[in-house]
């Protein structure tokens, strides 16, 4: 078989939900598909001069020679399909996700396309929201400066078989262009801000990492904690939104242009500084730039002693605010409401602890773990560090992990009801010992409240937001915890733990009787990160629900890759669901799926 390669835009879709319609309505969802083909995608399709090579049951794949070419045809499809879909019942409508990308192909003797140029459409199409249209930055910069777009910068993001992150534009359509005004007379528009649903107008900032300025790489941990620690006393104020740490730590260790760091986190404002720590004095510098025009608001540099660490971050704060709103600027910029740890050396250890927590690995947990023992040795009612080693244990209890000592279950419970007896007001110690008490002391009452406390004292915490969604979802309220889940997302645009949130919202809509978009949800997650287990357990009981018995087994064997231990017993015992019957599905969904009934 002869092979030719050759550069093409690779033009991908399918419909939103087709198992879900099919199964409610196999015969009438098929005749439509067959009518959406016939009368709608192919003369569009041969009208922009693409190449049908492949059919995927419910999707398509198409050749162009032109990525301009490629989104007027995807442009003009989504707008079609609004009309189409306007005089018909909302649950038959067939809605369309479309990724296109512009890459190198292999041509075999059939017609058919291969490699990496395919893979990378297929997966961007999987990524898009229904009715959008994902294009890779390859395909975007051939037609940023030739055709009417407003889209939503992405960022990258790591997909499912792909080696390297690619980075995502995404282009809502709205149906603003009727039959009289093609996609090619709209009004030119450049990237706008993210549009999410809850996005507040005021003003917003994001925290760059710190330069490390000690000559010591050993401090990484600390300089790190002081950008963390400022983001916290930031967010506290309900006058500013404040992009959460993982999105914002992205760019740590490279070099950055703060007008595109700006576009990528849609934020007016970036503080950036610098931690120089040299025995028991620490220096701290900073300032403050407009990311839409690169202008200096305020810089200042702040000397003191590692006991004055705490006011130091103060005073920083406060002048943040005051150069960011002068509104703000009267108000009295109170101290932070974490109780500082009476050992400094306590605060150290947290510090150096943070980066194996968020990681999620069996070593790295152990030493997180660790770290954080030695912590409260020093200074027992540090809440920080009490309500971090509760979640390294539930981390561990909620999968088949091996313990980390005699009593995992009892260690975990009592370091949060430590946390929570502090007294302090420190959001994320709050949301994390209540996270505990619901996920594995099922103590819903305490660990409920707590949750939704910390998200009253920090409701600009992308963080606090996602960890109090998760606990109510797993704690029988998904309504609600779907509502911190969107504004966690919100908050954190970049967040290498995004999949954790679509995945965790997926729970939400299965126990909210939607299958369909549960399993979309989770494959979305499976697109961003293919290894976290939890992401199984909604995907198999979506599969299941959906009867898609044959995809459901592929995912067993997946999990099983992941966790060979895995059984429905073992899973009876440790997954935290409150609800018996939402419970009870996702076990049913993995022992029909084929997972071992276990001892």
């Amino acid at each position: 078989m002869t092979e030719q390669r050759k550069l093409v835009a690779i033009f991908a879709a399918d419909v939103v939900g087709f198992s879900r319609l099919t199964g409610a309505d196999e015969e009438g969802t098929l005749a439509r598909l067959r009518v959406l083909h016939s009368d709608l995608l192919d003369p569009i399709i041969a009208m922009h001069s693409g190449r049908e090579f492949k059919r995927t049951g419910d999707g398509v794949l198409v050749e162009f020679r032109s990525v301009v070419e490629a989104v007027r045809c995807a442009i003009e499809v989504q707008e079609t399909m609004i009309e189409h879909n306007a005089d018909m019942q909302h649950d038959n409508n067939l809605v369309l996700r479309i990724g296109i990308h512009l890459g190198d192909v292999v041509e075999e003797t059939n017609g058919d396309l291969m490699g990496d140029g395919v893979n990378i459409a297929a997966r961007l199409e999987a990524v898009a929201e229904p009715g959008a249209i994902c294009l890779s930055e390859d395909a975007y910069r051939q037609v940023k400066a030739k055709l009417s777009l407003s889209v939503n910068d992405l960022g990258e993001r790591s997909l499912k078989n792909i080696a390297e992150p690619i980075r995502i534009y995404s282009l809502k359509v709205a149906s603003t262009a009727g039959k009289n005004q093609t996609p090619q007379e709209l009004p030119f528009l450049q990237v706008e801000k993210n549009t999410t649903d809850g996005l507040p107008d005021k003003p917003s900032i994001a925290v760059l990492p710190f330069a490390n300025m000690s000559n010591d790489p050993e401090q990484e941990y600390f300089v790190d904690g002081m950008a963390e620690d400022i983001i916290t006393a930031l967010s506290r104020f309900n006058q500013l939104f404040v992009i959460a740490r993982n999105s914002s730590f992205v760019y740590k260790g490279t070099a950055v242009d703060v007008k595109q760091v700006g576009r990528d986190l849609n934020v007016h404002y970036i503080l950036e500084g610098s931690v120089r720590k040299s025995g028991n004095r620490v220096r701290i510098t900073g300032q403050l730039i407009d990311a839409t025009t690169g202008a200096h608001l305020w810089a200042d540099r702040f000397d003191g002693s590692l006991e004055d660490v705490f006011d130091l971050q103060d005073r920083i704060t406060a002048n943040v605010i005051g150069a960011i709103e002068p509104t703000i600027r009267s108000a009295e910029i109170e101290r932070s409401r974490r109780k500082p740890a009476n050992n400094l050396g306590a605060y150290d250890l947290y510090l150096q602890a943070l980066p194996h927590i968020y990681v999620i690995r069996q070593d790295e947990n152990l030493r997180a773990f660790d770290l954080l023992n030695r912590a409260i040795a020093l200074d027992p009612f540090y809440g920080p560090a009490l309500a971090h080693a509760a979640w390294c244990l539930v981390q561990r209890i909620t999968r088949v992990w091996p313990p980390a000592g005699e009593d995992d279950l009892a260690t975990a419970i009592s370091l949060a009801r430590r946390a929570l007896a502090t007294g302090n007001n420190d959001a994320v110690s709050i949301v994390l010992g209540g996270f505990a008490l619901v996920m594995v002391g099922r103590d819903y009452s305490t660990g409920l409240e707590a949750v939704r406390r910390a998200v009253d004292l920090n409701p600009g915490s992308g963080f606090v937001n996602a960890v109090a969604g998760c606990a109510l979802v797993f704690g029988d309220d998904p309504e609600v915890g779907m509502r911190y889940l969107e504004r966690a997302m919100a908050l954190g645009p970049l967040d290498p733990s995004f999949f954790s949130h679509l995945t965790v919202a997926g729970y939400a809509q299965l126990f909210n009787g939607r299958p369909d978009l549960a399993a979309e949800l989770a494959e979305r997650s499976l697109a961003l990160n293919s290894e976290w287990d939890s992401t199984y357990w909604v995907l198999i009981a979506a599969y299941n629900q959906l009867d898609r018995l044959p995809e459901a087994r592929t995912a067993v064997a997946k999990l099983l890759s992941i966790t060979p231990e895995a059984t429905v017993k073992k899973y009876r015992k440790i997954l935290p669901i409150r609800n018996p019957e939402s419970l009870e599905m996702i076990l049913n969904g993995l022992r029909q799926a084929g997972l071992p009934e276990g001892d």
